[in-house]
């Protein structure tokens, strides 16, 4: 088990202990984090998953494939430390990890 550290857009974190399985969208969803609708079902066919990563993490994770990166690109707010929360795999190395929701309401 893992720890995630989310941070809502009004900023209130919310962090759960979770299996090394699946990817972050599941278990921002399982944890209802506000902003995290994964509408595509974890396909990368959407942007409704985008997160921001911390600085720190950033080098953890598998670089960005070229589908994510499209997808993306249409994304409002996107920033150098975006990324779609269904295409990142937990493992062990991410314990620890913090992410921040995009504010949807800009």
């Amino acid at each position: 088990m893992i720890e995630i550290t989310f941070i809502e857009a009004g900023g209130q974190e919310i962090t759960v202990t979770a299996p090394v399985s699946g990817n972050l969208m599941h278990i921002g969803q399982r944890a209802d984090v506000a902003g995290m609708l994964g509408e595509c079902g974890g396909t990368c066919g959407c942007g409704t998953c985008h997160v921001y990563v911390e600085q720190a993490w950033l080098d953890r994770l598998p670089p960005i494939a070229d589908d994510e990166a499209d997808m993306l690109s249409l994304s409002d707010g996107l920033r150098s430390e975006s990324r779609l929360a269904c295409q990142i795999k937990i493992s062990s190395e991410l314990h620890g990890l913090r992410v921040q929701m995009p504010d949807l309401a800009r």
